[in-house]
């Protein structure tokens, strides 16, 4: 029987928000002793010290060989958990036990020097992440050939392009041999094509009998990937179980489909940037109100998108994602899909965009919908699975009012086709 190879106990992380920056004892006897002064002078009181619990009373332990899938919201805690099993950060309270050699994939890259070569690369990050000159020496091939940068070896980095950088740096980091694995995101590097050569990557490594903690926001590959799921939120563990599906499900309808939220604010002024800010994203009946779950498979449901254009861009893209209740993507729209002649041009200022969608299109059942927004060919501003906002869209009710209708059809996609007979037998 497999041993305990992880062992956390009321694992807490505390950081201190804004406030002056703790000194000695002499700094506040002397700040203390000084403030009468300064305030006769007209200074302000430094700002209160807020903290926040990044990590609070996370208990759990990982046998030899299990692969474990950690999911939850941005800010749910998961990469700090991963630093503080990585020893880059201590825990303010609880105990952390490990036993065996240990490898992080936390931030792809972290070492690459721009002025040295991709050869030259190879060789630093691989020593900076604990593999001897031999084993380098030995993987130095099966490195080069999985990352598909043969022709630029000689080349320095800072001529490579980002995806090159980062197949290359994820090449180095995922040849280790430790026996227990951390990684984050790392599946986010690259085209589709070498993310499927990073999931059977791992996979590859899972099989070995290795330990690893997954760190994903791509529902897919952790449940392809992986035997048990533990769900954060908001510092705590919710979730500890070896049904995957079902802990995915918890994480992204909120444990509660028929209650999630088919509107959202950006009230926290997040995914601020340069171009396109969005404001609202929700669904709407076509006079523009917010529509009311469950809506009828036979109804008009409308999805709005609104936000500030900050500067016109013929690139911008807006547009939402729909994913099944296993996370699965099903379609993504967006406001350019009628090709160029009918692109429509955001200009700067408040903008609202509609799109309708069809009665039928889908199946009963519950779907997260979230909103994507990109400069095309360049980057990301809120990205589908990674960082998006999103609403939830619960579909009742049969397709059709014939008495041979008894229950739902299965599957995702729900289309009314119609037939013509164009050959039957006389009578």
């Amino acid at each position: 029987m497999s041993h305990v190879v992880i062992q956390v106990e009321r694992l807490g992380k505390r950081f201190r928000l804004g406030g002056a920056p703790r000194g000695t004892l002499r700094d506040s006897l002397s700040q203390g002793l000084s403030w009468p002064l300064r305030r006769w002078r007209g200074e302000r009181p430094p700002p209160p010290v807020d903290e926040l619990w990044a990590l609070q009373d996370v208990s759990f332990e990982v046998k030899q060989g299990e692969v474990v899938g950690i999911i939850g919201s941005n800010g749910a805690g998961k990469s700090t958990l991963l630093k503080l099993l990585s020893r880059i950060t201590e825990p303010t309270e609880g105990q952390i036990a490990l036993e065996g050699r240990m490898g992080s994939l936390l931030e792809v890259g972290t070492g690459f020097h721009p002025e040295l070569t991709g050869r030259e690369n190879i060789a630093l990050n691989g020593a900076l992440l604990g593999m001897k000159h031999s084993e380098i020496r030995r993987k130095f091939d099966e490195i080069v050939a999985f990352a598909g940068v043969e022709r630029f070896l000689e080349t320095p980095v800072k001529h490579y392009s980002s995806g090159m950088y980062m197949r290359l740096a994820f090449a180095v980091a995922a040849h280790l041999e430790p026996e227990i694995l951390i990684v984050d995101e790392v599946l986010a590097v690259g085209d589709a094509q070498f993310q499927q050569k990073c999931l059977g990557k791992m996979q590859e490594v899972g099989r070995s009998g290795r330990t690893v903690l997954f760190v994903s926001h791509n529902m897919n590959a952790v449940e392809r990937l992986c035997q048990r799921a533990l769900l954060l939120e908001q510092g705590r563990l919710l979730r500890d179980d070896r049904d995957v599906r079902s802990v995915i499900k918890d994480h992204l309808f909120a444990g509660n489909a028929a209650n999630a939220s088919t509107e959202w604010q950006n009230t926290s002024h997040a995914f601020d940037n340069p171009w396109f800010v969005p404001e609202r994203f929700c669904l709407t009946n076509l006079d523009g109100s917010l529509a009311e779950m469950p809506v009828s498979n036979d109804s008009e449901t409308y999805v709005q998108i609104e936000g500030e254009v900050r500067v016109f861009l013929p690139s911008l893209r807006v547009g939402y994602a729909a994913f099944n209740d296993e996370g699965t993507l099903l379609y993504w729209s967006c406001h350019n899909d009628e090709g160029p002649e009918r692109w429509p041009r955001l200009r700067p200022g408040r903008v609202v965009l509609r799109s309708r969608v069809p009665p039928r299109l889908l199946n009963e059942g519950v779907y997260r919908l979230e909103l994507i927004s990109s400069l095309v060919r360049q980057q990301w501003l809120t990205q589908a699975g990674v960082n998006a906002p999103g609403i939830v869209l619960n579909i009742r009710g049969g397709l059709s009012d014939s008495p041979l209708w008894h229950q739902r059809r299965p599957g995702v996609l729900a289309p009314v086709l119609a037939w013509t007979v164009l050959a039957a037998p006389p009578g």
